[in-house]
């Protein structure tokens, strides 16, 4: 008997350890699937690739797609790259800034050049925000660049999706130029979204220090301005970014980053 119980006592040792691996499995099963059950996010590429009359190219802008989608992805959400059009959406090539970390990571997943003969960089393959459901995404993130101030300004399609994801309580957040996205969006009572609502946006300053004043079709900070929207500015290409509820915008890319976390905690409320 003596010799038994050696024995039991190094069985039940063995059992409990498995018993503790079953019940630290049992934990982390429930996370790995909340991760997988989490809703995606859309981010909205232009497709807009020439800047006004000049004959130069532009696009969306790099970092302000990579560093929100690094954002996203690392809290476990799925990433739908959309555009208005769908197709190929055309970088900014001043944007092009490989040696940062998260942009060289979106690009290397996402980047390539067009189908056609002009060499343009970009992302292929977007998913035109029409074949989208409003409904079941957990909300809309605009990226900017100048590409933006021709594309994003309609109602349909960008105008009325907005509409339509904060009909379903949707987030919806944009930075930069991004913003020019909610031109046409329309709050449940029929007028602007903006209206009453604080925005950061690329200031006329910041579109005056690129000398890009006479080139755009209209400035963002006076049209929202005009729309009864607060915009909120800070020292050109500098931080800001700003949250009114469930609307989440940034003045510029150093603000894409923290545009993309305000995102986050709106959809976390």
């Amino acid at each position: 008997m003596k010799r038994l119980i050696p024995l039991l006592a190094l069985l039940g040792t063995l059992f409990g350890h498995g018993a503790a691996q079953a019940a630290d499995a049992a934990t982390e099963k429930p996370e790995a699937a909340e991760t997988a059950d989490k809703a995606p996010i859309a981010l909205v590429l232009t497709n807009h690739g020439e800047l006004g009359e000049t004959g130069e190219p532009t696009g969306f802008y790099l970092s302000e797609a990579a560093h929100p989608h690094e954002v996203f992805r690392e809290a476990g959400h799925p990433v739908v790259l959309a555009s208005p059009a769908g197709g190929f959406a055309p970088v900014d090539p001043k944007s092009l800034e490989l040696d940062d970390a998260a942009n060289a990571t979106f690009w290397k997943e996402f980047g390539g050049e067009s189908d056609g003969q002009d060499g343009r960089q970009g992302v292929a393959g977007t998913t035109a925000i029409r074949e989208l459901d409003p409904a079941k995404l957990a909300g809309v993130f605009f990226a900017g660049g100048h590409g933006t101030m021709w594309d994003f300004t309609s109602a349909d399609p960008v105008g009325d999706f907005i509409t339509a994801v904060d009909h379903a309580e949707g987030v919806i957040g944009a930075v930069c130029h991004g913003p020019a996205a909610l031109v046409a969006a329309k709050a449940a009572d029929g007028g602007p979204l903006v209206k009453g609502r604080t925005v950061a946006v690329f200031t006329n300053a910041e579109e005056k220090a690129v000398e890009l004043t006479e080139v755009v079709p209209f400035l963002l900070e006076t049209r929202l301005g005009k729309l009864g929207a607060e915009v909120r500015t800070a020292p050109d290409f500098s931080e800001n970014a700003v949250r009114d509820g469930r609307l989440v915008t940034g003045q510029n890319p150093a603000s894409a980053r923290r545009a993309g976390e305000l995102f986050l905690e709106a959809l976390e409320e």
